[in-house]
């Protein structure tokens, strides 16, 4: 049985083979013209949960994360669970406030994060199912943090302008009114399946440990196989990533997905050749600066020769703005095209209807290598000669 990645997969075969299928029909065979459309064939497929929305939020990194653990339990425990986002990011406000204040406004305050923000949270306050926390309060069909998150940076500019004066804890007390008031409270306990459940114990349940995780990244500005805080603006807790060469962390990745664990992937998006509507983010041998529409559009449609990506391109692209932490998705397997080249399944978090590809889209390997930031995957999932390198537990 075709299961939904396998699913989405051959819809986009499909539907990439369908733009060109008026032109490969014709009175005689001459007339006939060779298929150049993507054609993917699955090399390796982690079951996932449907697709979501994270709608008009900047929480990415929950969605992604989430999908990701989603996963996780489903190998495990065989069973398909709708978990909350929203709780975790009702978890993950009061620490970013704490931090700010405490920092003097000289920090990172958003809506944004990293794939250990969830962990994090989870570790903390454990994990609820959507059901019970969905965080639409003020009546929405859809998520809208737009007001909620102006109103809680001008609280928290207005106390540390405060100056000369002692803060008082109301304010802290304050911040988390507001957050129930948008988000809802967070339940101590509730019911599902028929049992009773704190955060807590729902997440023993599951059987998530917050341990089996780690963050790696491919960074030559420090030493490889060491950890260190990635300097970027959402890593606002200052966690600690392992350094991997980047031959090393592709594959921590392929050996990942072959052994059946699927990866949260962190990068930039705003790349012209990151094409959500066509299903594919590539780098092509010509930039696409420099090249006319019509070639884009072919580019976007039809595999074609990609960069050599090196650690050195890579690590410019970091410091000169070109790759920026943009956007979290969940990687949940790998295809090839009809030439051999590699791409990685992604699952986004815009919704089903956001392409026509069922809200996938396939990232080529140099693209990966290239714009990735950081990634997060089971320790399990990593080949045993790296977690020695490493010095993981």
């Amino acid at each position: 049985m075709m299961n939904k990645n396998q699913f989405f997969i051959a819809i986009l075969a499909v539907l990439f083979s369908f733009s060109f299928s008026v032109s490969a029909q014709g009175n005689s065979e001459n007339d006939i013209e060779a298929d150049s459309s993507y054609q993917f064939e699955v090399i390796y497929d982690v079951e996932a949960s449907p697709v979501k929305s994270q709608d008009n939020t900047g929480t990415c990194w929950s969605f992604a994360t989430i999908s990701f653990l989603e996963s996780e339990v489903l190998r495990e425990k065989g069973k398909e669970y709708d978990l909350s986002e929203m709780f975790i990011s009702r978890e993950a406000y009061p620490d970013k406030a704490m931090n700010y204040v405490r920092l003097h406004g000289n920090a990172n305050y958003g809506q944004g994060g990293q794939a250990h923000d969830v962990i994090n949270a989870i570790r903390k306050s454990g994990i609820v199912p959507e059901d019970i926390y969905d965080g639409k309060m003020i009546g929405d069909k859809k998520h809208n943090h737009s007001e909620m998150s102006v109103v809680l940076k001008g609280m928290l500019d207005g106390v540390v302008k405060n100056r000369g004066r002692k803060l008082s804890p109301k304010w802290f007390e304050a911040y988390n009114s507001v957050l129930d008031i948008y988000l809802g409270q967070v339940p101590e306990t509730f019911e599902y399946g028929g049992e009773t459940y704190s955060p807590q114990s729902f997440q023993e349940e599951l059987g998530i440990n917050p341990d089996d995780y780690v963050e790696i990244t491919s960074f030559n500005h420090h030493p490889f196989y060491e950890k260190f805080s990635l300097e970027i603006p959402d890593n606002w807790s200052f966690d600690d990533y392992y350094n991997l060469p980047l031959d090393e962390m592709i594959e921590v990745m392929e050996y990942s997905l072959e052994n059946g664990y699927s990866i949260v992937w962190d990068g930039d998006v705003s790349d012209k050749q990151f094409s959500h509507k066509n299903g594919v983010a590539i780098v092509p041998l010509t930039d696409f600066a420099e090249m006319s529409d019509e070639q884009k559009e072919k580019n976007l449609k039809e595999p074609e020769p990609q960069k050599e990506i090196t650690q050195e391109m890579r690590q410019l692209a970091f410091d000169n703005y070109s790759s920026t932490d943009d956007h979290l998705m969940h990687i949940t397997g790998m295809v090839k095209d009809q030439n051999g080249a590699k791409y990685y399944i992604t699952k986004n978090s815009w919704g089903e209807e956001s392409n026509d590809f069922g809200g996938y889209l396939n990232m080529s390997e140099p693209y990966i290598k290239l714009r990735t930031t950081a990634i997060l995957v089971n320790k399990r999932g990593i080949p045993k000669n790296v977690i020695r390198k490493l010095g993981i537990k």
